[in-house]
């Protein structure tokens, strides 16, 4: 029997036990919507209590298992069940504790299963499950696996859309719909040389809801969340696994512990899904710092001109600049010797740090901020830092520095103290010595980095440089404010989706380098799920739809940018960001109209349409008591339906990017007919 803290708990227990075997049928967890049946076999039922959502499963699955050497653990049979409150520092709730044992001829196991709910978060349940050696014998084990679920379709089309968390070198969408025949790893450390990590949740959702899993460890974990949706069945497999690449050996008597986990139901997409997370979290301990008001002002990045720039490409750029009303001015990629050696070039800089503190003088007299580019934990071979200190560089389980193709440089060890010191050096020389008011972090490098085994200064583990990370990033925010109280410190973790353990640490996310404008918006409305006040940049709007789309970003609430060239391109910089006359007229609109509204500071209301079923594509932001409609379609006519206006209250409605009026409408009678080419803007106002 369990240990507890008094003798009311001991007694609740026990009559807990006893009811379920006396019974000897399935056990139910309920949470809100959510409802987890367990059977004899300790098998389960995941499913939602709402209507508006058909099950998930008609069958009891296995749902979480070991595969071994020589067999898969399936059948545990059921011996108890308690249940009990608990107040810990996440919050109130209850906990199921379930037992159950497994016979395979000489094996003789044991799996304890807790389940936990929190009265303050519904529709979630928190998974610990453990498994006991009891055998005489070692046992070989090939990986574990939790949370695995068979989605059945119900016949959508598409007949599933789906979240994937993870980061590859494809830079592949986050949302998108599923079709027979797709699989994704899902794989949460390192998928190539320089790309990994992600937000550790798989959600399926079809029509009316869905069902989210993943992990709810304190430091990223190197887990997969295969999604599987085999062409020859009607069903979607996820499931959150933990694979061994030589075995594990399990020895006899031993305990073997998953990693905490989690299962949510939820209706509409996965936008819920992933702010519920969020909040989890941050109850755990995860906390997030608040977004720098300045984060949420515009952005002209000195990129257009590429590495090559010259200082008056910049400075006459300036005027410019400063004409759209734009607030920030960043300096990119080449100032530097090397990266590794972030000193000034005097090839481009000939008075060196005097010419680059000019340059950001000239900035701030502009009446602009100014951010530098830097790409922590890089170093060129050879570089001043790995000359100074070799021991700086990060060695993976083959014995060879890790690679970052990207610069054709090596990862700097975020465990290492040597980089640590290093990395607060450069800081305080860009923002103190040189004057910037902001730093640009880059680098798909960013996500996540492999286990280290460096043997002249071995680590506690090899994994401790995968969970030091975050650590990381939280040192270099740190040491930024305290250098410059209001510093602007953007992570841009260049195509991926951004490891969830280093948001906590910046105030401002960006859609870095979207492939096209579905990027920009479906990237605002993940991360604005998780961090609803902080600033999400659009990045340059070169990098949309057709190279203007401004529209994307302006209604998901994201911040503008630009990396326009002018007046004239470099001849090394890429065609198409000169700002011809025709360009100029477009830029400046949508420049003031950004001042002017300002939506990157209000509420983002993401789960009011589902971005995968509802048509037109549609995004709506609340500013006080007006609400900002944004739909998307490459060409739509007919009805739409304006929800979350109040019954009782009549509306104006105009089209604000054409300063045109639509008409009155009935908020109980919120349905108007449109014409859409590529985007509609509508502001609905109440009428006092």
């Amino acid at each position: 029997m369990m240990k507890t803290q008094n003798s009311k708990h001991l007694f609740f227990m026990a009559i807990s036990s006893l009811f379920f075997i006396a019974c000897n049928k399935t056990a139910v967890i309920t949470s809100g919507d959510l409802q987890i049946k367990f059977d004899k076999n300790l098998y389960t039922k995941v499913n939602s209590l709402t209507n508006s959502t058909s099950p998930f499963t008609d069958v009891f699955q296995l749902s979480d298992y070991l595969e071994t050497k020589y067999f898969v653990t399936d059948k545990f049979k059921l011996t108890e069940v308690n249940s009990f409150k608990f107040n810990e520092k996440m919050g109130v709730g209850t906990e199921t504790i379930l037992k159950g044992n497994f016979l395979n001829g000489n094996q003789v196991l044991t799996k304890i299963i807790s389940v936990k709910t929190l009265d303050s978060i519904p529709n979630m349940a928190l998974y610990e499950v453990r498994y006991v050696n009891n055998s005489q014998q070692d046992i070989q084990v090939k990986k574990w696996v939790n949370n695995h679920y068979k989605i059945l379709s119900k016949s959508d089309i598409p007949d599933f859309w789906a979240f994937q968390g993870s980061s590859t070198s494809e830079r592949a969408d986050w949302i998108k719909p599923l079709k027979p025949g797709f699989f994704q790893k899902n794989f949460m450390g390192m998928n190539q040389s320089d790309y990994g990590g992600g937000v550790p949740v798989t959600d399926i959702w079809r029509k009316g809801g869905g069902i989210a899993i993943g992990h709810t460890e304190m430091v990223p974990k190197e887990v997969s969340l295969p999604t599987d949706f085999d062409k020859y069945t009607n069903y979607v497999q996820i499931g959150i696994e933990k694979e061994y690449e030589d075995g594990f050996t399990w020895n006899a008597g031993d305990t073997l512990k998953t990693l905490s986990t989690f299962v949510l139901v939820h209706t509409g997409d996965y936008f819920s899904a992933l702010r519920q997370y969020s909040e989890l979290m941050q109850k755990k301990g995860l906390q997030f710092v608040e977004s720098e008001p300045d984060a949420f002002e515009s952005m002209w990045c000195g990129w257009g001109y590429m590495r090559k720039f010259t200082t008056d490409e910049i400075l006459n750029t300036l005027p410019k600049v400063k004409e759209f009303g734009i607030k920030w001015a960043c300096i990119d990629d080449g100032f530097q010797i090397a990266e590794g050696d972030w000193r000034v070039d005097t090839k481009r800089f000939p008075g060196g740090e005097k010419d680059i503190r000019k340059m950001v003088d000239a900035i701030h007299a502009h009446g602009m901020k100014a951010q530098i580019w830097w790409a922590p934990m890089a170093a060129d071979p050879g570089s001043e830092i790995i000359q100074r200190d070799p021991n700086v560089v990060l060695f993976n389980a083959t014995g060879a520095p890790q690679f970052i193709t990207w610069w054709d440089s090596y990862y700097l060890s975020p465990a290492y103290q040597g980089t640590i010191d290093y990395t607060k050096e450069t800081i305080r020389m860009f923002l103190s010595d040189w004057g910037f008011d902001g730093l640009k972090l880059d680098g798909q490098h960013m996500n996540a980095v492999p286990a280290e085994y460096n043997w002249n200064r071995p680590l506690a583990y090899p994994e401790q440089s995968i969970e030091m990370l975050p650590k990381f990033f939280q040192t270099i925010y740190e040491t930024a404010r305290s250098v410059k109280p209001h510093a602007l410190v953007q992570h841009c973790p260049c195509g991926c989706c951004m490891s969830f353990y280093n948001m906590p640490t910046t105030n401002q996310f960006v859609a870095s380098d979207p492939t096209s404008s579905w990027q920009v918006r479906l990237k605002g409305k993940t991360y604005k799920a998780i961090a609803p006040h902080t600033a999400y940049f659009g990045d340059h709007v070169e990098l949309s739809d057709n190279h203007d789309d401004f529209a994307s970003s302006f209604g998901v609430g994201a911040v503008l940018g630009t990396k326009f060239t002018w007046p004239n391109d470099n001849p090394f910089a890429n065609k198409g960001s000169l700002l011809t006359p025709e360009k100029e007229a477009v830029w400046k609109k949508w420049f003031s109209l950004y001042n002017e509204k300002m939506l990157s500071k209000e509420e983002y209301l993401g789960d009011m349409y589902d971005i995968g079923y509802d048509i037109p594509e549609t995004h709506v932001i609340k500013k006080g008591e007006i609400l900002y409609y944004a739909f998307y379609n490459p060409k739509w006519k007919g009805n739409i339906s304006l929800r979350g206006l109040n019954i009782k209250s009549n509306y104006r409605v105009s089209d604000y990017y054409n300063n045109r009026a639509v008409g009155i409408i009935e908020g109980g009678k919120p349905n108007i007919n449109v014409d859409i080419e590529g985007f509609l803007l509508l502001e609905v106002t109440p009428i006092k």
